[in-house]
């Protein structure tokens, strides 16, 4: 369907045969906006050569009983008729839609057929069922203050649409399922990169793709409904653990709402949140969506440049920020924020009194006692395909983009995903979780936010500094019963108990090292042989080994340990699972509303990603000899497209609908998948050879456990090299990389045979037993390398580490490969100057 800006675009939708042709339909559409006596007698002139059963459709809508003061047509407002004709033909059951736009009068000339047999999905963009009775429901609201860049953005995008569908009636009518990654003519219903768009709903016929489409408000008012008493939402005040129960969560969340509605904000303009996991960014969340308005996560690592940007991009009415910090940020931005109408601080004191700056309690003041008219309103107006919020990826090759994610986007991966995983209901086992990773990313929203509120389960907050060493204590206290980890923070816990294992006795030594051996060969027959007899030594490793390092980790009550975000070491993987401590991997990205594939208990292998959800599906695009190709995407969880970009929205979803992830993977012969690399990291070397870095990388950190990060460099170049750091302390108040290497790279570096204790000592080459082990490990991968080209040259170590707080890493501690490529030019060009031998009386020849 075309895709509309609401301020300038309405929609009309009738029922018609499919036999009926675009010439009639349009006649017809004209003349339903002035009907003379004149006309009239021209319709029935018109009427009387019309094909069969053209009457029978359109004759009890033209002599119905709506009068002209009951539904009046004019060129500025459009009357919207939603009604339905299904007929048998030829024993086939067969639904039709005609779409007939008015924007403008130019625009009441055209019309587009399009056959849909069985599809009921194509009348989501006009609202739930429940539209269909009603003629205000299917009438959306208007929006004001439209920026031209939105504008022109839209009419670009209305312009490539009209054409795909035109092309695609052309050719068939319809808009069957895709079943092909084929790549037709751009634009189509799926996708719109307007703030007020709708979008078709990838609905299947028949198991999770045809679940109710719901909106966020349903999902959760459903939720009160059964689990209202339970607790919600939990943090820490002083020593004391403080909770709030689902239904003073909603009541939160609604008197936030019109808190939001009191201080200005409009219809699909954005609610800035910036700062820790919290309550308030939950409520601030939801409060956002239900107002109407778009809530919109911003890193709390973002310069001020970069929250301005955000801010500006999904057109801000009110920003919340944590504290006097992050104010500031928005403070030195204001002036150039011209949408912005209040600023909420939701912690500590204000050290200043500002207009239109409030405090937490403050801002939920001002909503308290509000009628709740307007918002009741505004929620029975929304619909599942229609965005509530913002993901802003992290602008590592470029500006970020304004990820749209509709209500069903959310509430149906929220639904497949827990079904998948098993998530069990609070009247059985209220599920338990802790909050720690950004909110502003999709993984810690679906984990934290969704997933809890279709379950009834209880989120925790952790401390702010919990990936500065606090979170094992809230771990500890909280005893989760799924934690979700990126694999930066469970190498860390692995390198604080092999640190820890260290210092033990001889017989602890032992005893670990043979319960490791017992875990890590009984889980491996378990995923690879599916045997579930466990052996007596499992049973008492498990006894004297297993439990305690659970408890120890505060994972004694977690029966679903999850790792993602960012690639994870095959070492870190079997480190854990020897521990009897399963990490299963899961895949997605902010595009898909978060996951695509997970792995289960009993579906999983190390390194892979596991299997797609339910009722999506997975295709491997262009594969090579080996499988592998880019991966790509269909299911409900697909986003909308990107705010205003639709440039950038048609590379990411082809014509039929399938995103591309820019990921490349393959399938094994079960299904399971596995990344390969990534299409933009793809290192092309002069020679032409395509080199996925991953794969190398985690080699080098595998045979030479010192390294930290590795870094892989080779694009355009005669041979590749490698930038690496070393293991180091982090500071517990800035988390900035310290020079101190860490415990276990202390006893690593003893084991070969040098007494350095700093990263200064190492860098640079400067100590050669460790250089030489480097280089050790470096040609034991170059031996296992495809090709020479493959073969790792040259390499250096790097005087610190890299951090999320020196760019090298984002938010979710992923390698930012051109922020890393800028801070090391120095360094990596090093790597590929000439060595020119001199001219001399000595030597007169120039080198060869």
């Amino acid at each position: 369907m075309r895709e509309c800006s609401q301020e300038h675009h309405d929609a009309c939708v009738l029922c018609s045969d499919s036999r009926i042709n675009n010439a009639h339909a349009s006649a017809l559409a004209l003349l339903f906006f002035s009907l003379s006596l004149l006309q009239l007698l021209l319709l029935l002139l018109l009427l009387s050569v019309a094909p069969v059963g053209f009457w029978d459709i359109y004759a009890p809508f033209m002599f119905s009983n709506h009068s002209a003061e009951q539904t009046p047509v004019t060129h500025s407002s459009l009357i919207a008729v939603v009604s339905e004709k299904v007929r048998k033909n030829s024993g086939n059951m067969k639904m039709s839609l005609l779409i007939l736009t008015a924007c403008e009068p130019t625009a009441m000339s055209t019309a587009l057929v399009m056959d849909h047999p069985g599809d009921s999905s194509l009348l989501q963009s006009c609202g739930t069922a429940d539209s269909l009775a009603s003629l205000e429901d299917v009438i959306p609201e208007s929006t004001a203050n439209e920026s031209s860049e939105e504008e022109s953005a839209c009419a670009r995008e209305e312009q490539s649409k009209t054409k795909a569908e035109q092309s695609l009636h052309t050719e068939s009518g319809a808009t069957p399922r895709p079943d092909s990654l084929s790549l037709p003519a751009k634009g189509t219903e799926f996708w719109t990169t307007c703030k007020d768009g709708e979008v078709k709903l990838r609905m299947g016929e028949s198991g999770t793709e045809a679940e109710p489409a719901m909106t966020v408000n349903q999902l959760f008012s459903s939720t009160v409904q059964r689990f209202g008493s339970y607790a919600a939402l939990g943090w820490k005040e002083g020593e004391q653990w403080k909770s709030m129960t689902y239904s003073e969560y909603y009541k939160s969340c609604r008197t936030a709402a019109k808190s939001f509605l009191k201080l200005g904000l409009e219809r699909y303009h954005g609610v800035g949140i910036l700062g820790f996991n919290s309550a308030e960014w939950f409520i601030a969340d939801i409060g956002a969506i239900l107002a109407g308005g778009f809530a919109v996560g911003i890193y709390t690592t973002n310069s001020p440049e970069a929250c301005q940007y955000v801010a500006d991009n999904c057109q801000a009415n009110i920003l919340v920020v944590e504290n006097h910090k992050q104010l500031q940020k928005i403070l030195q931005v204001q002036d150039k924020l011209p949408h912005l109408k209040a600023i909420i601080q939701y912690k500590d004191e204000l050290k200043e009194k500002k207009p239109n700056l409030y405090t937490w309690a403050e801002f939920m003041e001002l909503g308290r006692n509000e009628p709740d008219a307007q918002l009741d309103n505004i929620i029975s107006s929304q619909k599942p395909n229609q965005c509530c919020t913002l993901i802003y990826t992290s602008g590592t090759t470029g500006q970020p983009k304004g990820v749209m994610l509709s209500h069903d986007n959310l509430t149906w991966t929220a639904f497949v995903t827990g079904r998948d995983v098993s998530l069990t209901d609070a009247d059985k086992l209220q599920e338990v979780v802790v909050s720690y990773l950004p909110l502003s990313h999709i993984a810690a929203q679906m984990i934290d936010i969704w997933l809890p509120i279709k379950a009834g389960g209880v989120t925790y907050f952790a401390q702010p500094d919990a990936l500065k060493g606090s979170l094992a204590n809230t771990l500890r206290e909280i005893r989760p019963t799924a934690f979700m980890g990126v694999p930066r923070v469970w190498e860390k816990m692995q390198e604080k108990m092999k640190s820890i294992g260290a210092k033990s006795s001889t017989v602890r030594r032992k005893v670990a090292s043979w319960a490791k051996d017992v875990g890590l060969q009984t889980n491996l027959n378990k995923m690879e042989l599916n045997l579930s007899r466990t052996p007596l030594n499992y049973r008492l490793a498990k006894r004297l080994v297993f439990r305690k390092v659970r408890k120890a980790l505060g994972l004694d009550r977690c029966t679903r340990c999850y790792t993602g975000a960012a690639p994870i070491t095959k070492d870190t993987l079997e480190f854990f699972l020897s521990l009897d401590i399963p990490l299963f991997e899961l895949y997605g990205m902010s595009e898909s509303s978060g996951p695509h594939t997970i792995s289960l208990p009993d579906a999983f292998r190390l390194t892979s990603c596991g299997k797609v959800i339910p009722g999506c599906q997975t295709k491997i695009f262009s594969p090579d000899t080996d499988g592998n190709g880019e991966i790509c995407f269909w299911g409900r969880h697909v986003f909308m497209g990107y705010l205003n970009m639709p440039d950038k929205t048609e590379e990411a979803l082809d014509a039929d609908g399938w995103l591309h992830s820019g990921d490349l993977g393959k399938h094994d012969q079960n299904d399971f998948l596995f990344i390969t690399g990534r299409i933009k990291e793809l290192i092309i070397t002069a020679g032409g050879e395509n080199i996925p870095p991953v794969p190398i990388e985690d080699a080098v950190k595998e045979v030479i456990p010192l390294i930290s990060n590795a870094m892989l460099i080779g694009d355009k170049r005669k041979f590749l090299s490698m930038l690496l750091t070393i293991k180091s302390q982090v500071n517990s108040e800035t988390g900035a990389p310290e020079d101190e290497l860490t415990p276990e790279a202390v006893e690593l570096c003893r084991k070969l045979g040098s007494n350095a204790t700093r990263v200064s000592e190492i860098a640079g080459g400067r100590d050669r037993t460790i250089n030489a082990a480097i280089q050790d490990g470096i040609t034991r991968v170059n031996e296992k390398a495809t090709s020479n080209a493959q073969r790792i040259q040259k390499w250096t170590v790097l005087d610190q580490d890299f951090s999320i707080l020196g760019g090298e890493l984002g938010p979710t501690m992923k390698l930012k490969r051109p922020v890393v490529m800028k801070m090391y030019k120095d360094q990596i060009e090093s790597f590929y100057k000439e060595v020119v031998t001199p001219t001399t009386p000595d030597n007169p020849l120039p080198p060869k």
